[in-house]
């Protein structure tokens, strides 16, 4: 396993004709921008609620009074 970590970067190096730090650096730059490109994981959270409440029909629920919430907790 050690071997392919030694290998990988220094081929990359060798094919930009750059120094093995510089290749590891362009590397981890480029891999930053493709993470920041796409939503973070705040906006797919706010996405899966939103969707997940649009599907759930909050017009047409009951209301979650006093009562209702007292009713889940009767011991029948």
């Amino acid at each position: 396993m050690k071997r392919f970590f030694q290998t990988k970067p220094s081929q990359a190096a060798a094919l930009k004709r750059t120094s093995l730090t510089e290749a590891v650096q362009a590397a981890l730059k480029h891999e930053l921008e493709r993470e920041q490109a796409g939503p973070s994981l705040v906006e797919i959270g706010l996405r899966f609620c939103r969707d997940l409440r649009a599907r759930g029909k909050p017009d047409h629920g009951r209301p979650a009074d006093k009562a209702f919430r007292d009713s889940l907790y009767e011991n029948d």
